[in-house]
């Protein structure tokens, strides 16, 4: 299992939900949150099918924050 970090002032909460959707066909995955990060755990069949959901959902994760910033 792969833990990965969001802090909040960096990512949107609604972002890491929206990814984490996406890839939880590939990999299961849980969401948790602390006061300063949206975390998500990820877990797959393989070690590389994990680190590649791993690398693509935080990628996805950050375009959706991009995305959703109402200052564009």
């Amino acid at each position: 299992m792969t833990e990965l970090r969001f802090h909040r002032s960096l990512y949107r909460g609604q972002a890491v939900v929206e990814a984490t959707k996406v890839y939880a066909k590939l990999a299961t995955c849980e969401e948790l949150e602390d006061a300063e990060h949206w975390i998500v755990r990820v877990s797959a069949t393989s070690p590389a099918r994990e680190l590649r959901v791993v690398r693509e959902l935080a990628n996805y994760a950050l375009g959706l924050t991009i995305a959703q910033d109402p200052r564009r």
